[in-house]
């Protein structure tokens, strides 16, 4: 018995979620580009200026017409989130 508790313990402090949302979509043709920007904080609380906007993916990716902008949540029991933001275009 203890060791499935131990088990199952294990388990739980090693799991997150993650879920991607569409943000925007534009009417321009779908590129072959693809930029990020990440930010990632800790209790929710601690951030340390990171920038994950939608500006910065785009820069990153060499990005100059957006077709489309999702946004990729991660977080591991409220400890550490991190969000992602993905930019398509041309």
């Amino acid at each position: 018995m203890k060791k499935a508790f131990l088990i199952v313990s294990v388990a739980l402090l090693l799991s997150s979620c993650a879920i991607t949302l569409p943000v925007n979509a534009t009417s321009n043709e779908v590129g072959s580009k693809v930029g990020m920007s990440k930010a990632t904080g800790y209790l929710n609380v601690i951030w340390l200026g990171q920038d994950a906007s939608i500006q910065k993916a785009a820069k990153q990716g060499g990005i100059t017409k957006i077709s489309t902008v999702d946004l990729k949540q991660t977080n591991m029991l409220g400890i550490i989130q991190t969000y992602e933001c993905i930019v398509t275009g041309n």
